[in-house]
């Protein structure tokens, strides 16, 4: 029987989605999400991926200035992967400047093999993480921004116990394609620590879209400059078939 995790947090989406928009009427201020599938799952830091295809759900709850955005990620067979509960505040809120800051627990999983009753048998490992985020950007015009980006990140289990993730971003959107098609296009330059060793990347985002229409395709591509973090993967990519609603 194949893992039930998606098909459960499908249903919950979809609960969510139909009670939000009641609920938007009277308590919150915004609902909207976005469900994912693509063929390499990459992290919230572009240097470290899954491997192997994935489902992507983040959802935002959005009352004044405050935010609970989940991220939810599975391996494509159903196994977790990781699961992100963002609590985020936009601070200042400007027509040209914006500052946004932000906190997550984190439980991210990976598979062991372990000895039962003499035989090897694989289990979930679950691990757990708290970090925080600082966002400035500065809003050139419309539909140009420059920013940074800051993430600290502890782990309270096996693994990295401390990370920090300093990026440079620019984003452009609404670039023309076709009078129907539009690109955003996000380059990001980064310095990654993780405990004793550290790492500089380029990376970018692009996303090709239809005007009014939810389905879009993204890609994440990523590109090792000099990093002694393992994986050491000269160049990530993975490309997404990306539904937004509502």
């Amino acid at each position: 029987m194949k893992n039930p995790y998606p098909l459960l947090v499908l249903l919950v989406i979809l609960g969510y989605y139909g009670f939000a928009q009641e609920e938007d009427r009277r308590f919150l201020d915004d609902f909207q999400g976005t469900a994912s599938v693509t063929n390499n799952g990459i992290s919230l830091i572009p240097s470290f991926s899954l491997g192997d295809p994935a489902l992507i759900f983040d959802l935002k709850f959005k009352k004044g200035n405050f935010s609970f955005e989940p991220d939810m990620r599975f391996a494509l067979e159903g196994k977790p992967w990781t699961f992100i509960f963002w609590f985020r505040q936009q601070l200042v809120q400007k027509e040209k400047f914006t500052l946004r800051v932000g906190a997550h627990p984190a439980i991210n999983f990976r598979t062991i093999s372990i000895m039962r009753n003499g035989q090897a048998e694989d289990i979930l490992e679950a691990r757990r993480y708290l970090a925080a985020e600082v966002v400035p950007t500065f809003n050139v015009t419309d539909n140009i921004s420059v920013g940074a980006y800051y993430l600290h990140g502890r782990g309270f289990d096996d693994g990295v116990k401390q990370t920090n993730f300093f990026v440079l971003t620019s984003t452009f959107k609404n670039l023309y394609f076709t009078e129907k098609y539009y690109l955003n296009i996000t380059p990001q330059a980064y310095y990654l620590v993780t405990d004793d060793i550290d790492g500089t990347y380029l990376a970018g985002f692009i996303t090709l879209a239809k005007r009014d229409f939810p389905i879009s395709i993204s890609s994440i591509l990523n590109k090792a400059i000099d990093t002694e973090i393992v994986p050491e993967d000269d160049f990530t990519w993975n490309i997404a078939l990306v539904y937004s609603f509502p």
